[in-house]
């Protein structure tokens, strides 16, 4: 910083003796004494923030490249998983029975195939059955099989 050395540090010492004279240079020595300490502490504050500041936006910046890495590789999953679907929906549709149209139902990542109508049996919907022969076999509450 400055380049000061012990000779100029007496010649100050000697000078400031003369001019403040043996009274007064112990109460000029403290009161220069605390100022260079609150300076010095200033700059130990500033320095320490601004470390600060530089370790958050090195962080930041560290954070930021590990999301870009993640992100790439989910993308590449999601783009695999909708492929698939379609390739199963495609699949589905080809193979499904005849006279049956397959609805696919999108529930966010995952897809369902379900049959249009009602389910089968050989002798009719199954719902039609239990109504003809008084077997209803639907629970009271909820309408499901049980």
């Amino acid at each position: 910083m400055f380049d000061v050395g012990f000779s100029e540090l007496l010649i100050i010492a000697v000078v400031a003796l003369l001019v403040l004279g043996p009274e007064r240079l112990p109460k000029a020595a403290r009161f220069a004494g605390l100022w260079v300490r609150k300076a010095r502490a200033q700059w130990y504050a500033v320095k320490s923030e601004l470390e600060l500041e530089l370790a958050q936006e090195e962080m930041k910046k560290h954070l930021q490249e590990a999301e870009n890495s993640i992100k790439a590789p989910v993308q590449e999953l999601q783009n695999d998983l909708r492929d698939a679907e379609s390739e199963i929906n495609n699949r589905l549709v080809e193979a499904g029975p005849a006279g049956t149209p397959v609805e696919t139902v999108s529930r966010g990542a995952e897809m369902d195939t379900l049959p249009s109508e009602a389910p089968q049996t050989p002798d009719g919907p199954v719902g039609a059955q239990a109504q003809e022969d008084g077997t209803d076999q639907t629970h009271p509450k909820q309408g499901a099989l049980w």
